[in-house]
């Protein structure tokens, strides 16, 4: 078993001995692919820069080019964007250098944090009051809307501060009829009379609160969902004070292609076609009260009215596929709220056509007068189709230019639409160069920690000194394994400090064992009689003082953000490995050397 358990760990530990290569990475910009002509353009481009790769890849629509260092990475990254432009993203990376053989076995290098592999941090801010303003229009269509079921006749209705809105009727009678109709429906607004025939809502504090909440967590979720989804490997996305959120992305230098991976805010909105207004007059700008002008990727403008019919915070899911022309579409699922929407407006509307709008927030280049970034809405027409029947909860949209362009929008829809726009605050990027230094630093820590507990163990012990530094090596290769194995462990630069004292201390078990058989041997017992009592006396005082440390660590993990959690994990997996070699593993050993032998003195 032990032979077993340290040829596994070692197998897992070994594609951290092969690094990274710097990489250039390439993909296409709004979900295009990467083709053999663009692979043939940047070994081109290379060769004319006399630019040396290690190897160029083309896998699943993007090209990985590797390199001996980082210099030659940037001035890869230069050339490559010279020759592509902006039709598509060239970001910097690190590309994990393992064998074939090892991958084939799902054998991985342990995943770094940001202070060890280098990376972007971003520290983002929520648009409160674009979340609030969404709310705002909700309550006024749902007010709208109740009144007309309820043939309450009432003369305007106009938007007030805090999100409040005040609607005019015709008559005092109607305003009294609203308030006592709508008090009982709208539990989360004040609604009061105001003057002689107005009435006024705003939403309740526990409403406002909720709303900020909300908005909070479901960007949170969403992010995550979003980096999940485009590959960054072990992001860290939580929250900071009542409306920021903390973005960390190892791996990824570039903070371009981090932006667009976050900045995503794409959602998709349904709006009837006015087919009414002139083209002409559309393309000037002459548009009735109720719709606005919208224009194709084409620029060909098409007039919408302002009711929106649905929303993508209806989206459940979204896959990409092809129709029966061979063109690009995607397939829509909505939730049942959304899907009753849907329906009965398309019932009402059948022959009508009916535009997909791509909505998203891009940041415009400008600041405030806090130096903050002005986001800037975007909206493109992708689809205009006629409604030939009554849609339900699954539909889906056609008009698409590629398969690629497809399958983002599908995967942005499938992650979610952000709640609000988010505001980049402020960005770090950390390069490898520190965390490189960091990691020779730990590992010297490591290796001189190393030393002295063997020095010590095997001047004061002699042979079984030397046994004990045996399973000190081999619980530093079990934890490197279980590092790599586990699917969730990040290490980061306080995960390293964890597994430096974890071997400080590993030997502590072997001390008491040693102690223990010395104490035997004093006492009169045979040899043999005095290993017996030395493993199975020392065994529980063991136990205990390793247990009330994994109980720390566990505590540690639960209640620690992510720095600390990493201290924890190693220290936990450190305490459990430290406890099978220093228990099972130098019981194998002496067993193997002195198990069955008369022996008359042992070398402690």
């Amino acid at each position: 078993m032990l032979v077993a358990v340290l040829l596994v760990g070692l197998l897992y530990a070994l594609p951290n001995l092969y690094g990274e290569d710097p990489a250039v990475q390439i993909t296409g910009a709004r979900g295009s692919a990467a083709s053999e002509q663009t692979l043939n353009q940047i070994q081109e481009a290379l060769k004319q820069d006399n630019i040396q790769s290690k190897s160029i890849a083309l896998e699943n629509g993007a090209i990985m080019a590797r390199f001996a260092n980082g210099d030659v990475q940037l001035r890869a990254r230069d050339a490559i964007s010279k020759v592509l432009g902006e039709d598509y993203v060239v970001a910097l990376n690190l590309a994990p250098a393992t064998p074939t053989w090892l991958s084939m076995l799902a054998a991985e290098p342990m995943k770094l944090g940001l202070d060890l592999r280098g990376g972007v941090h971003f520290l983002m801010e929520v648009d409160m009051d674009t979340a609030l303003g969404k709310l705002q229009e909700q309550n006024i269509d749902n007010l709208r809307s109740d009144l007309r079921d309820k043939n309450i006749p009432y003369t305007n209705v106009r938007k007030t501060d805090n999100y409040g809105l005040e609607i005019r009727f015709r008559d005092e009678q109607s305003r009294d009829a609203a308030v006592s109709y709508l008090t009982g429906r709208h539990r989360d607004l004040v609604i009061n009379a105001s003057g002689s025939n107005m009435l006024r809502a705003v939403m309740s504090d526990d409403r406002m609160r909720e709303a900020r909440e909300y908005a909070v967590q479901q960007n949170i979720t969403i992010l995550r969902n979003r980096v999940n989804q485009l590959g960054v490997a072990e992001p860290l996305v939580q929250r900071q004070g009542s409306d920021r959120i903390v973005v960390e992305l190892p791996g990824i230098q570039d903070t371009a292609r981090a932006k667009e991976i976050l900045g995503a805010t794409a959602t998709l909105e349904f709006r009837l076609v006015n087919t009414s207004v002139d083209p002409t007059a559309a393309a000037n700008g002459r548009v009735p009260g109720d719709s606005e002008v919208k224009n194709t990727r084409d620029g060909q403008p098409v007039t919408l009215y302002k009711r929106v019919i649905l929303t993508g915070d209806h989206i459940t899911d979204s896959t990409s596929s092809q129709d029966e022309y061979n063109q690009a579409q995607v397939n829509i699922s909505l939730d049942s709220a959304g899907g009753n929407i849907m329906s009965n407006f398309t019932k009402d509307n059948i022959g009508k056509p009916m535009a997909t709008l791509f909505v998203e927030y891009k940041d415009s280049g400008k600041k405030d007068a806090n130096g903050r970034a002005i986001l800037a809405k975007q909206e493109e027409v992708i689809n205009v189709a006629n409604i030939q029947s009554r849609l339900g909860n699954s539909f889906r949209i056609t008009g698409i230019s590629n398969p690629n362009e497809a399958r983002q929008l599908s995967l942005l829809l499938r992650a979610g639409a952000l709640i609000a726009p988010i505001q980049i605050v402020e960005e770090r990027t950390i390069g490898p160069t520190m965390g490189a230094q960091n990691i020779t630093q730990g590992l010297e820590a490591c290796l001189w920690g190393l030393i002295a507990s063997i020095v010590f163990m095997v001047v004061y012990y002699r042979k079984f000194g030397m046994i004990a530094t045996t399973a000190l090596i081999a619980n530093l290769v079990l934890i490197v394994g279980i590092m790599s194995l586990l699917p969730g462990a990040t290490l980061t630069m306080p995960g390293i400090a964890g597994i430096v004292l974890t071997l400080a201390v590993a030997v502590d078990a072997n001390v008491l064992i040693n102690e223990r058989i010395k104490e035997e041997l004093k006492n009169g017992r045979s040899v043999q009689q005095a290993i017996h009592e030395g493993y199975s006396g020392a065994f529980s005082s063991i136990i205990d003082a390793n247990v009330t440390t994994l109980i720390t660590a566990i505590i540690l993990y639960a209640v620690g953000t992510g720095s600390i959690k990493g201290f924890a994990i190693t220290t936990a997996i450190g305490v459990v490995t430290s406890m099978f070699t220093a228990i099972v593993g130098t019981r194998a050993i002496v067993n193997l050397l002195y198990g069955g032998k008369r022996i008359n003195k042992l070398s402690i």
